[in-house]
């Protein structure tokens, strides 16, 4: 059982409170600090701490995890979280410009041209301190010295990033006091819980170091389960992304089970619904359909590599305006010379920056068939949860999360009321038993922060300063 959480103040994965980073590393683990930020903070905020940890998988081939730490008026003892919003392929938020950290990135609207950074007025890191980690191998700036090293999945993929918090705080062990939580968004939201679940088990195993893990959070998360398809169907018909005559033929012919259709009708019905599906932006069924926020660049704008050249253009990229631009000039900024400078990067590891590789590109195994059960352990040991959606995510809605939640059968402890921001309803909210809280956030996309930094910071921001929603 997790210690009482009222009795230190929270600490979670995903940040970690400041410290010298210029002292040798005494642990096992292989790691390389940058030099700190220095200069123009177009370059790089300097809050940031890169480092490169480097681990053997089962295989023996060694794998090397860009990480970085950031702080930005938390105390010491605030709590330390270690969290990613990525999946597969895809770069979790930091360093590159995110709403979560300390510093946001100014562009020109016409060129991408990376300008200037800003302070982020709703960066979890003023109530938290958080460790950012690529992962799985192959994501961000990670890389593996031998290919075998890429032939990941989940579960390895989260032994490894168990590994790494053990060996982080084998080496930072006045660290250990701080309460922790992980936390995830997304495909994250799947690996969250399964990381959390080795963590406890290396607590009741008396593993050391002995991580203070208080709990988890996690926004819009994929289980893996049937049931986050299952759910788009009721909810394209609640939005009225599909008729009434549509959804009742779904349920007819394919009787709740729109994942694996067992008739022909059940198959027509379902690929009528994906095409209007199609129709919407579905991480943001209110917004306009946009590009790929992962951009195709022309090989001549990478060889150019410099924020200091004022027309670095991209092809295939999200036009401004669209939501998902505000990825596009992280491009700009992570494969900039400078940038990797202050980062760190080794010369030859990893040619270009890419925020979300394409489907198939690093080889991944899907061995996690659900995370939902490991959601039931940890609350029933005790663990705190915050499960948190945008009301407008298509992609994973929230209904099928909130039904999920409900199928624990956990008694409730505050009933489904609004919570508010501003002396407005941000979004509604339930606590259940055994500390577990769902919440959605009112016009949230499928990354809620994208478009609702305010309400999510709010949100977190109470959540782990134990106050009601």
């Amino acid at each position: 059982m997790p210690p009482d959480t009222a009795a230190t103040p929270l600490c979670s994965c995903g940040s970690s409170p400041a410290f010298s980073l210029r002292r040798r590393c005494r642990s096992p683990v292989r790691r390389r600090w940058s030099p700190a930020c220095r200069g123009s903070m177009a370059l790089c905020p300097s809050t940031w701490r890169p480092g490169t940890w480097a681990w053997a998988t089962r295989r023996g081939a060694p794998s090397y995890s860009t990480t970085s730490w950031s702080r930005s008026g938390a105390p010491a003892r605030t709590p330390c979280s270690c969290g990613t919003r990525a999946g597969p392929g895809a770069r979790p938020s930091a360093p590159s410009p995110s709403r979560l950290a300390p510093s946001s990135l100014s562009r020109d609207g016409t060129t991408a041209r990376c300008r200037s950074w800003s302070r982020n007025p709703y960066s979890l890191t003023q109530v938290a301190s958080i460790i950012f980690v690529d992962s799985p191998v192959g994501t961000g700036f990670s890389y593996a010295r031998d290919p075998k090293g890429y032939n990941v999945g989940d579960i390895s993929a989260s032994l490894q990033v168990l590994t790494f918090l053990r060996k982080w705080f084998d080496d930072h062990p006045r660290y250990l006091s701080n309460p922790f939580y992980l936390g995830g968004d997304s495909y994250a939201g799947k690996m969250t819980p399964l990381i959390a679940q080795h963590v406890s088990e290396g607590i009741e195993e008396m593993q050391y170091p002995l991580i203070n893990l208080k709990g988890y959070l996690v926004g819009n998360p994929l289980t893996g389960d049937k049931i986050d398809d299952n759910s788009r169907i009721p909810y394209c018909h609640s939005f009225g992304i599909i008729s009434d005559q549509i959804y009742e033929a779904a349920l007819i012919n394919c009787r709740g089970d729109y994942v694996n259709p067992t008739n022909k009708l059940c198959a027509n019905v379902g690929q009528t619904i994906n095409d209007l599906m199609s129709e919407v932006d579905n991480e943001g069924i209110l917004d306009p359909v946009c590009p790929s926020a992962s951009p195709k660049p022309r090989r001549d704008a990478l060889r150019r590599k410099s924020l200091a050249e004022e027309h670095y253009e991209l092809s295939d990229g999200p036009p401004y305006g669209c939501i998902k631009y505000r990825y596009h000039p992280s491009y700009i900024w992570a494969n900039d010379n400078a940038t990797r400078a202050a980062l760190g990067i080794k010369e030859g590891t990893v040619k270009e920056w890419i925020r979300c590789k394409p489907k198939g590109e690093l080889p991944y195994t899907f061995d996690l068939p659900s995370s939902i059960g490991y959601h039931f352990k940890l609350t029933t040991r005790g663990y705190r949860a915050l499960v948190y959606s945008g009301d407008h995510d298509l992609t994973v809605p929230f209904s099928g999360t909130h039904a999920w939640i409900r199928s624990f059968n956990f008694s409730i402890a505050e009933d489904w009321r609004a919570w508010h921001l501003d002396g407005q309803a941000a979004g509604f909210t339930i606590t259940y038993a055994n500390n577990l809280t769902f919440a959605t956030i009112k016009g949230g996309r499928h990354i809620v922060s994208d478009n609702r930094p305010k309400e999510c910071f709010a949100a977190a921001k109470r959540w782990l300063t134990n106050e009601p929603l």
